[in-house]
């Protein structure tokens, strides 16, 4: 979708862009003139009073600037042309290697620390002291975090050196879930987790642990905002599902 800058109503924009779920780049020059941050910032100022410009350069198609944003706490890539008329937003994607570069470059754009994440009430599958730690962050009652929960195992049946450290995160559209999520790190309990991805009644939590609480006001300050999210030990996000192979194949590429 093609949208004169100038018209566009700011807020509805911005918040589309942010929001997209797909997230290096070795574009092309433009043969047009340079488009620097100070430039780009004056040329989306309408989008929303708070919009700051992160960084400008080439896209993965001649002719097109990436422009990386953020307002607020939320980061996300806009795409302009080389006229400076008109930008997108969306994911390109490579049809020979069916890669998603929108979704690489978000996940670079979106790193996080991983060292700041507490794995003490954490459910571990696979080896606690392997070398490829994976943090995922899920939700008892997500349908994706069910099906990846079942890639994990594969990955873990499959690689010695490959753990996951699965941290509760109820979202609130999912009634009943945070309590689910109680009962489950209460216990430290996979075999209940089990259970709720089986939709089989847990028990009331046993205890008056934080770590739900805990989990919820992590994800917020990482931008983590739906599940499953997979933190990569280079602190790449994720998001979504992934099958087992998909999964070994992230794990194993170099880190950049």
């Amino acid at each position: 979708m093609i949208i004169r800058h100038k018209t566009v109503v700011a807020a509805i924009v911005l918040l589309f862009i942010l929001s997209v779920a797909g997230y290096s780049f070795a574009g092309e020059k433009t043969e047009e003139a340079a488009l620097g941050k100070d430039e780009a910032e004056i040329l989306l100022k309408d989008l929303a009073p708070d919009l700051k410009v992160l960084e400008v350069r080439p896209g993965p198609v001649k002719e097109l600037w990436e422009i990386a944003v953020q307002s607020g706490e939320r980061k996300g890539l806009i795409y302009l042309d080389s006229s400076k008329k008109y930008f997108f937003q969306g994911a390109i994607v490579d049809l020979k290697t069916k890669a998603n570069l929108t979704q690489e470059r978000m996940g670079e754009l979106t790193k996080v620390d991983t060292s700041t994440i507490p794995l003490v009430d954490t459910l571990v599958m696979g080896d606690k002291e392997a070398k490829h730690k994976i943090i995922v962050f899920t939700d008892p009652d997500c349908p994706y975090c069910a099906k990846l929960h079942q890639e994990i195992k594969k990955v873990v049946a499959k690689r010695q050196d490959i753990a996951f450290f699965i941290k509760m995160y109820p979202l609130p559209m999912h009634q009943g879930a945070y309590e689910k999520a109680k009962a489950i790190v209460c216990e430290k309990s996979l075999a209940l987790l089990d259970d709720a991805f089986a939709k089989k009644p847990l028990p009331e939590a046993k205890c008056d642990s934080t770590a739900v609480d805990d989990n919820l006001k992590l994800a917020e300050k990482l931008g983590i905002r739906g599940t499953p999210a997979i933190i990569m030990p280079n602190g790449i996000v994720i998001p979504g599902y992934k099958d087992a192979d998909s999964l070994i194949e992230l794990i194993d590429k170099p880190a950049k």
